[in-house]
């Protein structure tokens, strides 16, 4: 996204802003959540007995199995005992993953221009195996320019101050290194011809876009193509969004959608897979990889 999340400022998996994000693991949370909450299921504990063995409310373990809080290792050491947890192994194991649900993100020192919202979101991106594409307005976040994101920024908060700016600018290039990481997600990018050919910045920016798009989409773990005008109305018509998986499988897909002011996340299998068929339609009717780069090519020829 090049859009509001780095811009404004969402609902977390279906649920309201995540509490307590502060930068911190977001997929462990959510993970350590899940298996406190099967294991307070299997043993038939209701979530207000499992409050009062912590000292908490009902909400708050609701809160916790869900991963929107931090987890305090006494709170967890706690309900593991009420939950009959004795093997040492397993009481570490999700200890461990108490501790490291905890830790701070690189993106914590960005608080000042990063929506506690959007906190979310790059925590998921940075876990994610697989990341899948569309985008309308412009070139997605993660293949901008440096010269390109200033424009998107400056385009988006155009009375915000220069430092803010850059910023804003940093954080986008910073998200990007994932994708040159040892441990890099396969990245498949869709982007209508209309994003290519909406300028931002003068035409050396546009060209310099260009340009990068094209030596980008050689990387062996990025797909990149381009909905060109030519093929008409389209499997898109819904607009932009992005779609993640995980490596973990306790973590199902999900859908994000970002909207001026917040953003929603989808994971409920069907709408999942309402989403998984018009990204499949849109890959099948775009030109494959190198028939995008010779439409690239084009665009540069007469830009």
């Amino acid at each position: 996204m090049g859009r509001v999340g780095e811009v404004t400022a969402g609902e977390s998996w279906g649920f309201p802003q995540a509490e307590g994000t502060g930068g911190g693991s977001v997929v462990r949370r959510i993970l350590l959540g899940s298996q406190l909450r099967r294991l307070r299921e299997s043993r038939g504990i209701t979530r207000e007995a499992a409050g009062y063995s912590i000292r908490a409310s009902e909400s708050k373990i609701s809160r916790m199995e869900l991963g929107r809080v931090s987890f305090k290792a006494r709170d967890v050491e706690d309900l593991l005992t009420l939950y009959g947890v004795s093997d040492e192994a397993e009481r570490a194991s999700l200890l461990g993953l108490a501790r490291e649900a905890n830790v701070a993100g690189w993106w914590h020192s960005f608080g000042d221009v990063l929506p506690g919202w959007f906190q979310t979101y790059i925590g998921l991106e940075g876990a994610a195996s697989l990341i899948r594409i569309y985008e309308v307005q412009f070139v997605h976040g993660l293949l901008q320019t440096e010269a390109y994101a200033h424009a998107v920024v400056s385009r988006g908060i155009p009375d915000a101050p220069k430092a803010e700016i850059e910023r804003r600018v940093a954080l986008r290039l910073e998200r990007q290194k994932i994708l040159v990481s040892e441990r890099a997600p396969l990245f498949h990018a869709v982007l209508d011809e209309a994003a290519l050919r909406r300028p931002y910045g003068d035409r050396s920016v546009m060209r310099g876009q260009l340009e990068h798009l094209v030596e980008i989409s050689e990387r062996p773990n990025i797909t990149l193509q381009v909905m060109p005008f030519s093929f008409g109305g389209h499997a898109g018509e819904g607009g932009a969004f992005t779609m993640l998986r995980f490596p973990e499988s306790d973590l199902q897909d999900l859908v994000y959608l970002e909207q001026l002011t917040s953003a929603l996340y989808l994971d409920k299998r069907e709408e999942v897979a309402l989403y998984e068929r018009v990204m499949t339609r849109l890959q099948q009717d775009s030109p494959d990889p190198d028939g995008t780069r010779d439409l690239l090519r084009g665009l540069l020829q007469h830009s």
